[in-house]
């Protein structure tokens, strides 16, 4: 019993903590930088991508947005990959000058980007959401990532979330997640990125068999063939925040359904193929986050059944356990900052196991659903 206890809590302290620590140590000295962005007339042939699904309300917007990027026009392609015709928005991707519409039967934000690939002209193809706005300068900066290195197959930029009132504390904790990320990159590669703003060279793209989001199955998969995953700080986006910790949690668990798929049906988890750095890096920030809330269970049972012993670390381990599970019911009703964030992570740590529940209950859907209160 107290072996589980303090594997689990040693677990919990690593990922949550002691990783990060070790990123910082093994970065001392080197600030993690971007690349260089890219000249102006050196750019390649670029074809941004955006896969769609009822975005009449923002399509319009967002092919505006990429059209207007610091990049020579004659030299940029925007495709919009339409994922089921269900209202306006291939009719106002094409109103908005978007050169190639793509009007797909409904398969899933994947089999969309697929498609869009396949028509793609560009030697680099760059991805986003339709609700992800990017900053002038974000494709220049997100193209010299790999002029910079021949290696890089994937680069990923900046995203700052928006949110306008609201209770959700997803803003923390992602400042911390890029402040990692940032270190993994100038280390090896980045272990996850994001579908606001991403791009991979065209002949890296990598079309899975069975649908995986890009965002956790690109990085590691490339990593595999040999090839490298970066961050680019200076490729910079904006998008809305889900309001509130309620909405973030139904959010993360819908993408922990998807990445629970990538877990069973990848090989993520295999150690072959990684260089032993980024091996460490997948345990530490993906599987070992992935399992906190079974050790959170695991370190709050055997603290349970060890209080009484005379060693009072079990009765601190209880107490803040408690304190932090009481904190999170608090911040229900009491919008105090420390309240509120323990509510995000006792609720978002939720929804890694309630996403396991619904992979195994009832599959992973293909398609995708917007987030609440974020168009």
């Amino acid at each position: 019993m107290a072996a589980l206890f303090w594997l689990s809590a040693l677990a919990l302290a690593w990922t949550q903590a002691g990783y990060a620590a070790l990123l910082a140590a093994l970065t001392r000295g080197r600030a993690p930088a971007g690349a260089a962005p890219v000249a102006p007339g050196q750019e390649p042939f670029v074809t941004v991508i955006v896969a769609a699904y009822r975005e009449e309300a923002v399509i319009d917007a967002k092919v505006r947005n990429a059209l207007a990027l610091d990049w020579p026009r004659e030299r940029l392609e925007v495709i919009v990959a339409v994922d089921g015709d269900v209202d306006a928005t291939a009719q106002r991707a094409r109103a908005a000058g978007a050169d190639v519409v793509l009007e797909l039967p409904r398969a899933g934000k994947m089999r969309a980007q697929d498609a869009a690939v396949s028509a793609a002209r560009g030697e680099i193809v760059a991805f986003s959401d339709a609700n992800a706005m990017w900053e002038p300068g974000a494709l220049r900066a997100l193209a010299g990532a790999f002029e910079d290195d021949e290696r890089v197959a994937y680069a990923c930029g900046r995203v700052t979330f928006v949110n306008e009132g609201g209770d959700n504390q997803e803003g923390l904790y992602w400042r911390y997640e890029l402040w990692q990320r940032a270190r993994e990159s100038a280390l090896a590669s980045v272990t996850a990125g994001n579908g606001a703003i991403y791009a991979v060279r065209a002949r890296d793209y990598i079309a899975f068999e069975q649908p995986m989001g890009h965002d956790l199955a690109m990085p590691f998969a490339l990593v595999k063939r040999g090839r490298r995953a970066v961050f680019v700080p200076d490729a910079r986006a904006n998008e809305p925040m889900v309001p509130t910790i309620e909405g973030e949690w139904q959010r993360k668990r819908r993408m922990m359904n998807r990445a629970w798929r990538i877990l069973r049906i990848s090989s993520i988890a295999s150690p072959r193929g990684y260089p032993p750095l980024y091996a460490l890096m997948i345990l530490s920030h993906r599987l070992l986050r992935y399992a906190s809330p079974f050790l959170h269970g695991i370190a709050l049972l055997t603290s349970l059944a060890l209080v009484r012993r005379p060693r009072r670390v079990y009765r601190a381990a209880l107490a803040a356990q408690l304190a932090l599970l009481a904190g999170a019911a608090a911040g229900g009703r009491v919008r105090a900052r420390p309240l509120l964030v323990a509510r995000y992570y006792v609720l978002t740590t939720a929804s890694i196991a309630c996403g396991l529940y619904d992979h195994l209950r009832h599959g992973t859907p293909d398609g995708w659903e917007q987030a609440q209160g974020t168009r």
